[in-house]
């Protein structure tokens, strides 16, 4: 080999590892802290920086972005003497590099304890549904503590956070019965509320149909009411308009008498104290039409004589009176008004018997027509 060639292939690694030993490329969201002869110099910010080769060398690299430390459950008691489990999740970023590597060893595993510390201090002062209703304040405490304490380290905690409570299986089962004994009480609350509001319902709509079925029927009786005021007005003008008589309404009276005892709901019937008058009225009415067609004086004369004379001439036969067919007629018209009346109460009687027993107040039960 040319002996030139060796020096200047020597000089190349020699300029090659000086480059390499000089410059120093540091990426985004990173830092480097270097030291020179063993003593901190400075901190290498992202991008292209150069550092004497042999002096200076790189002692730490640190990441600058924030990040996530999640650390095992830790059992912690509280006031009234329970252990509980407790996981927590911490959100911290390095804000000085300088300080994150030179004054503490370990800024992960300090963080850890002093969380641990911290907790078993405040959760130490609550009870139980303290510690489970009380995450916020837990948090907020954690927090203020941590960043007075971290802060000389040159780490920001932005946020902590309890992930996880587990109390012993105990406890929860108990938590687990008182539970579902509220949630039977509510359930049976919601389930009364239910009731009484359709219990409520019910009557409202109750009363409201008895109200409007009242208020249906106080009409209906106050309409037939009216129509029976106006038909009896005018049947009372119709009689005085044509001016009947005593005869033509007795003669009525007899005629309704058959209709007292038509109604399925009545138990006895009562013949009125006027039926007698009544029927003496009839009678007398067709007493006084018989008498009414009787022979004017000088016919009964005219007859009279010559009945004597036929009286001389046929001797021995039997003697008529002149008024005899009408005593009959009037006989004749007042049996056949009692003959009716008899039928009336027939009809009346055996009405109330089919209903139910037959009584006449004030007299014994009639035996018959």
């Amino acid at each position: 080999m040319d002996p030139v060639v060796i020096p200047i292939l020597v000089a190349a690694i020699v300029v090659v590892f000086l480059v390499a030993a000089t410059v120093r490329i540091v990426p985004q969201a990173r830092r480097y802290n270097i030291e020179r002869f063993g003593r901190y110099r400075r901190t290498l910010q992202p991008g292209l920086n150069f550092v004497l080769p042999v002096a200076d060398r790189v002692n730490t690299k640190l990441d600058v972005r924030e990040q996530v430390y999640s650390s095992d459950p830790k059992p912690v008691i509280t006031e009234d003497n329970l252990v509980v489990n407790i996981d927590t999740v911490l959100y911290y970023q390095i804000t000085d590099p300088r300080a994150a590597a030179y004054e503490v060893a370990d800024y992960l595993h300090a963080i850890d304890q002093l969380t641990v510390t911290t907790l078993r201090n405040v959760i130490g002062s609550m009870d139980l549904e303290g510690t489970l209703t009380s995450r916020e304040e837990i948090n907020a405490r954690l927090r203020a503590v941590l960043d007075e304490a971290t802060g000389k380290w040159g780490i920001r905690v932005n946020r902590v956070e309890i992930k996880a409570i587990d109390p012993p299986n105990t406890i929860k089962e108990a938590m687990e019965k008182q539970m579902r004994a509220e949630r039977d009480k509510r359930a049976a609350i919601l389930h009364a509320e239910g009731e009484r509001q359709a219990k409520i319902l019910t009557a409202e709509g109750t009363k409201q149909k008895d109200i409007l079925e009242a208020q249906g029927t106080q009409q209906a009786m106050i309409l037939r009411a009216d129509g029976e005021s106006k038909a009896v007005e005018l049947v009372f003008q119709a009689v005085h308009r044509n001016n009947a008589d005593a005869k033509v309404l007795a003669y009525k009276y007899l005629e309704t008498l058959p209709h007292l005892a038509q109604s399925d709901n009545n138990t006895f019937w009562v013949i009125p104290g006027e039926l007698t008058e009544a029927i003496r009225t009839v009678t007398g009415a067709f007493g006084d039409r018989s008498a009414g067609t009787a022979l004017p004086p000088a016919a009964q004369r005219e007859d009279a004589t010559d009945a004597d004379a036929s009286d001389k001439d046929h001797v021995g036969a039997p003697e008529v009176e002149a008024n005899s067919t009408l005593a009959l007629d009037a006989v004749a018209a007042a049996d056949e008004a009692a003959k009716q009346a008899a039928v009336a109460v027939s009809d009346a009687k055996a009405g109330a018997e089919a209903a139910g027993e037959t009584r006449l107040p004030g007299r014994p039960p009639a035996s018959g027509t």
